[in-house]
């Protein structure tokens, strides 16, 4: 059951740019079912314009919440940022696959922004959440030390990957190119070559 606070009648709005504002705390975060935000002090702004077969919402997100590192899984706090448009459509037909886009009955006096408020807050999640290495829960960094197959330290390498390295690679390849074609040339090229290996001669006969 969706809490009123969240519920817009949009039928008694004037047509034009209306404002809704919200401040999503703990207790918003704790309504959400299978929520993988803890807690949270979100602020969001709404405007929302509304149309003759339309509204069409832009949404601002700005906070701070606690999720789980996704390292260590202990709770951290990360800070959240965002700006998103979702188009209401009134007059009913098929379910839209588009996110940002809700088909809404053609009968329809209100819409429910409940859920568009969190998962705009998850979206809005870094995609790497994870604490200062000391910061992390030791006794889960040591299991991972054991038995992860690339360390921590790997991990961290990672992170600071170089381009150069990804250039040289390509350098590397196209010397391979290079090598291949001359190799093919000796292959195809020396057919008037009197010492030519009698190996090749019996697979150029096999064609």
């Amino acid at each position: 059951m969706s809490r009123k606070e969240y519920v817009i009648p949009f039928v008694g709005l004037k047509t034009g740019n209306h404002v809704f504002e919200y401040d999503l705390s703990d207790s918003f975060f704790e309504g959400i079912e299978d929520s993988i935000i803890h807690r949270g002090n979100v602020h969001v702004r709404l405007d929302l314009e509304k149309k003759e077969t339309m509204l069409v919402g832009i949404y601002h997100v700005e906070g701070s919440v606690t999720t789980e590192c996704d390292r260590c899984t202990d709770p951290i706090e990360v800070e959240v940022e965002g700006e998103y448009q979702i188009v209401y459509k009134i007059g009913g037909g098929d379910v839209s696959d588009d996110e940002a886009l809700v088909i809404l009955e053609k009968d329809a006096f209100e819409v429910d922004v409940e859920m568009n408020l969190y998962e705009l807050v998850a979206v809005s999640l870094p995609l790497r959440k994870i604490h200062e290495i000391e910061d992390c829960n030791q006794d889960m960094i040591a299991l991972l030390e054991k038995y992860v197959v690339n360390s921590l330290e790997d991990d961290e390498d990672d992170e600071d990957f170089d381009d150069d390295d990804f250039d040289d690679d390509e350098e590397d390849s196209d010397n391979d190119d290079d090598f291949d074609e001359e190799s093919d040339n000796d292959i195809e090229g020396n057919n008037d070559n009197d010492d030519i290996d009698p190996r090749w001669s019996i697979l150029k006969n096999l064609n």
